[in-house]
């Protein structure tokens, strides 16, 4: 009995043991579960993220391979740009170089020309009682010598004038002489004003430092008051039209004493712009004819008769505007010069000036 007892309770033991670790194996299987899944899924998150990485760095090495392209290009692009602009500043140095080299051989053929003018000159300066300078010098015989010209030419004319005229009735001479003195007169205020302009010119030239202008203005000035006395003992001598020319939309008449003086008022305003042209250059200021007060004056030469005043300073500018040219960029388009006599071409002044008998 005893020994069946025991055979049943090891048997029993055996059981319940058996069931022990059957139980204990399936619990420790179902714990492995879950652990073998997360590993797994943490593995696959990996290599995901090693994928990423793996992207993003081929992208940037894209992106910085393409950074390159652009910068070489860029760069290709601004050495191209260096070399057309070194290109054409260097053919800009070469046009600046040839016009210098041509206004230099004008300036040295010019001072060849003036030395030898100087020279000529050296003997007649030796006899005057009073030192000046060469270019009063030259200036004081050359305008001597036109006025004594145009008194000379007066003469023939008035004598010719008066051979061949009909007289006049004495109502028309009366007529006649009266606007002739009121554009006599008209001159001479216009001149006071411009006495009063000339004092607050020489002002702001001083002030600018502008010497060869200071000095041409002075000098044009006592040419200028030169001439009003040479004016004071003129008579005014009828004579009839016979020229007709076109300006601002309009035709007017001349007799030969008008033409005369339309002539003379290119001539004289050629002479002038030509200096003040040299004067400005000279004294390293812009190209400004506008400004000086020659050409805003008009009026050198005047003899208050047979043309008005604006007709007399249009065609001075008209001269001046293309002397100042001529003087400032040392060139010989408009005029010649020769024996120290700045000249106004006749082509030149017949285009101007179109004047045509009846």
């Amino acid at each position: 009995m005893r020994i069946k007892s025991l055979i049943q309770k090891s048997t029993a033991f055996v059981i319940g043991a058996t069931f022990l670790v059957a139980s204990s194996v399936l619990v420790n299987a179902q714990q492995q579960d879950p652990n073998q899944q997360q590993k797994s899924e943490r593995k696959q998150q990996k290599q995901a993220q090693q994928q990423q990485q793996q992207q993003a760095q081929q992208q940037d090495k894209a992106a910085r391979r393409q950074e390159r392209q652009q910068t070489q290009a860029q760069q290709q692009q601004v050495q191209q740009q260096q070399q057309q602009q070194q290109k054409a500043a260097r053919q800009q140095e070469r046009q600046q170089s040839q016009v210098q080299q041509q206004q230099v051989q004008q300036q040295q053929q010019q001072q060849k020309a003036a030395r030898q003018q100087q020279r000529q000159q050296s003997q007649v300066q030796q006899q005057q009682v009073q030192p000046q300078s060469q270019q009063q010098q030259l200036d004081k015989a050359q305008r001597k010598q036109q006025r004594q010209q145009a008194q000379a030419q007066q003469a023939q004319q008035q004598q010719t004038q008066q051979r061949q005229q009909p007289q006049m009735t004495v109502e028309r001479q009366r007529q006649e002489q009266a606007f002739q003195q009121q554009r006599l007169t008209q001159y001479r205020e216009r001149q006071v004003q411009q006495e009063r302009l000339e004092q607050q010119r020489r002002q702001s030239l001083e002030s600018q430092r502008r010497i060869a202008q200071l000095r041409y203005e002075q000098r044009y000035w006592e040419h200028v008051r030169s001439d009003q006395l040479r004016l004071q003992s003129w008579r005014y001598v009828y004579a009839p039209p016979i020229y007709r020319y076109y300006r601002g939309g309009r035709y007017y008449d001349a007799n030969q004493y008008a033409a005369d003086q339309l002539r003379q008022a290119l001539r004289y305003g050629y002479e002038e712009g030509v200096r003040a042209g040299q004067s400005d250059r000279q004294d390293g200021w812009r190209f400004d004819y506008n400004n000086s007060f020659a050409y805003q004056n008009a009026a050198f030469g005047y003899s208050g008769y047979y043309v008005g005043i604006d007709d007399y300073s249009y065609y001075f500018r008209e001269g001046f505007r293309r002397g100042y040219e001529d003087g400032y960029y040392g060139r010989w388009q408009y005029g010649s010069y020769s024996n120290g006599v700045f000249s106004l071409l006749g082509n030149v002044l017949q285009g101007i000036l179109d004047l045509r008998r009846y």
